[in-house]
């Protein structure tokens, strides 16, 4: 019987190989971008073509190679930073496995030319399927330019699971965007298809992200810097203010080297305590210095899993630092000495405070229970309608105007159209609900609907999520959202990053309603919004889409378009602390039973409870 078990041959072995380390284009960008690092260079620019699937090529002015330094580098496992075991526990560089380039020339058409400064000549070296196609010496500057062209084109099934241009040029971005803050003192540029998303000067830590992550944080970070005898951690903090409420802007650095780590995150959002809503992120850019012996980088293909040799003592130390700078900016508020003089001339100001107003003021219950000795807490419940007739009676709106009027104008528009026009499945009709029943709105935020056996109780956040990703999901599926021309069209000036997710999204967000169009590199132009968006608030609806958007809960693997509808379902629907009139109560109603799933939103929360006489007798005992 013939033996069964053979060893692979070297050029399969290396494709196989090259799927840890190369998974998509943005892999190559992440560890040609390194090695140009390694390699001293002051200068990096990274071309890419077609996302990177027919062309990333990285150009450095570092030392270059030699050429059997050249040929060398292609070969596994062939590295000049490790000569010894215990080399590998002070590893201080990016790359150090010698895998990087001998995956790319596994499952890529590479070419490499590089030149030392003392070599007249330069050398170029063609590769494909791990095969030297071409060797020779070449006129070239010093350092190294390498080129990878048709990533995966000897693995077609490979080749095939890539996303879509926009898609893939997004983690290319994010690739780029962790190597250039890792180091501020060299010189990046990024170029696709011929057009510069970036240009990054060398500079101070603070110059680079402002450069990356927007003006808006210029004046709005706070310094970091502990040195202490077993870690240095020193970066940017973003104040208070500017936490946000999806995940995002929030980067660690262990030894120049980005990695992820859910514990050292949570570490700093104990540093925000109380300052900040429990459901906001700060933004951050972290360098955590410590003996590489302390670490171990090499637990994960991409490097950016590492584990500490004592998590809880870099946890201490992170939270502190955070802490400390925090409690540093809050001790220095800013004043402002320079006092309108308009307010010198108002009545209450002017006028004097005669004995009449002092004597009404205090047989106020409002002062009196604010006066009492341990009653600074207490406000009898009368007091209030003081308050609402002060206001004309009107309920003050806590949220965003811009989206209140928007879920309320959306309220009344989509109950114009019949939800069987929408070609929304009509099930039977609530036996709870009639038309002529009576609701009730409660804090704000619940309608109350009696009932011949009890009552429902509807969240109308809930309910209203429900009915936009219905109408949204009809919209996708060719029954397009009317669109309202804007007669002022709005721009919106973008990062390089929401500019290349903005692009993946336009064929979806037209479907809704929106008309957006390209008007330079990373500016858009809004045109037009689904008909039943309040005019004047475009720009702000469309950046609170994209934030939640790219920070969607990676966990749940849903579809683009999926994550895409919930997304605008939750920002256009009308907010808890919104007054709803008797009619609006009437449409949400209304068009939730008339969805296919009224009784649960996209994500699966109840969107209205029921409480049957029975229940209720139990509750009480009876």
């Amino acid at each position: 019987m013939a033996d069964r078990i053979l060893l692979l041959p070297d050029n399969i072995a290396n494709q196989i190989a090259a799927g840890e380390v190369i998974q998509r284009p943005a892999s190559a960008v992440k560890e040609l971008l390194e090695n140009a690092v390694d390699a001293g260079a002051t200068e990096i620019r990274l071309l890419v073509a077609d996302a990177g699937k027919s062309l990333i090529q990285v150009i450095d002015n570092g030392m270059g190679m030699s050429e059997t330094d050249a040929r060398m580098a292609f070969e596994r496992h062939a590295t000049s930073k490790i000569k010894n075991i215990d080399d590998l526990f002070h590893i201080r560089t990016m790359g150090f496995r010698g895998e990087a380039l001998a995956s790319i020339a596994a499952v890529a058409q590479v070419e490499l030319r590089t030149r030392k400064a003392e070599n007249e000549l330069g050398t170029c070296i063609e590769i494909e399927n791990s095969l030297v196609l071409k060797q020779q010496p070449v006129a070239s500057p010093v350092g190294t330019s390498i080129s990878m062209k048709n990533l995966f084109f000897n693995v077609p099934a490979r080749r095939n699971f890539l996303k879509s241009n926009a898609s893939e040029m997004r983690h290319i971005v994010d690739e780029f965007i962790r190597v250039a803050l890792a180091f501020p003192g060299v010189f990046f540029s990024l170029t696709s298809n011929g057009q510069q998303l970036f240009h990054l000067e060398a500079g101070t830590l603070k110059q680079r992200i402002v450069q990356l992550l927007g003006n808006n944080y210029n004046a709005k970070l706070v310094a970091v810097k502990e040195d202490t005898d077993y870690l240095n951690i020193q970066g940017f903090v973003g104040k208070p203010e500017t936490a946000k409420r999806t995940r995002g802007d929030q980067y660690f650095f262990v030894n120049n080297r980005f990695i992820k780590s859910a514990y050292l995150n949570h570490a700093l959002q104990n540093a925000y305590q109380e300052m900040i809503p429990s459901e906001s992120f700060p933004m951050y850019v972290l360098f955590i210095d410590l003996d590489p012996t302390q670490v171990d980088v090499n637990v994960h293909p991409t490097k950016q899993e590492i584990k500490f040799e004592d998590e809880k003592i870099v946890y201490a130390f992170v939270q502190a630092a955070v802490k400390h700078a925090l409690a540093q900016f809050s001790i220095t508020p800013t004043l402002d000495f320079n006092l309108n003089a308009d307010i010198q001339q108002l009545e209450s100001v002017q006028k004097p405070f005669t004995e009449d107003k002092q004597s009404f003021t205090m047989s106020s219950s409002i002062f009196q229970t604010f006066t009492e000795s341990n009653q600074a807490h207490k406000i009898e419940g009368g007091s209030f309608r003081h308050w609402s007739d002060l206001s004309g009676g009107q309920q003050k709106e806590q949220q965003d105007p811009g989206f209140v009027s928007l879920g309320r104008k959306f309220l009344e528009f989509e109950h114009q159209v019949p939800a069987a026009n929408q070609g929304i499945a009509l099930p039977v009709k609530h036996s709870l609900l009639t038309d002529d029943t009576k609701l009730t709105h409660l804090l704000l935020t619940y309608i109350l609907a009696p009932s011949p056996n009890g009552f429902i109780l509807m969240h109308q956040q809930s309910a209203h999520e429900r009915v936009i990703y219905e109408r949204l999901a009809q919209a996708l599926q060719g029954k397009q959202i009317a669109t309202q021309r804007s007669l002022f069209p709005a721009s919106i000036e973008l990062t390089p990053t929401d500019a290349v997710l903005l692009t993946d999204l336009l064929p979806d967000l037209l479907q809704m309603g929106y008309a957006i169009e390209p008007f330079g590199k990373s500016t858009f132009v809004i045109q037009g919004t689904p008909a039943d968006m309040e005019v004047g608030n475009e720009k702000g609806a469309l950046e609170k889409i994209l934030e939640q958007y790219k920070h969607f809960n990676s966990d749940l693997k849903l579809s683009k378009r999926e994550m895409l509808m919930r997304t605008i379902a939750a920002q256009q629907a009308v907010k808890p602390g919104t007054s709803l009139s008797e009619k609006e109560m009437q449409n949400l109603a209304q068009d939730l039973f008339a969805c296919q799933t009224p009784n649960v939103t996209p994500s699966g929360r109840p969107t209205y409870l029921e409480f049957k006489k029975e229940q209720l007798e139990k509750m009480f005992g009876r």
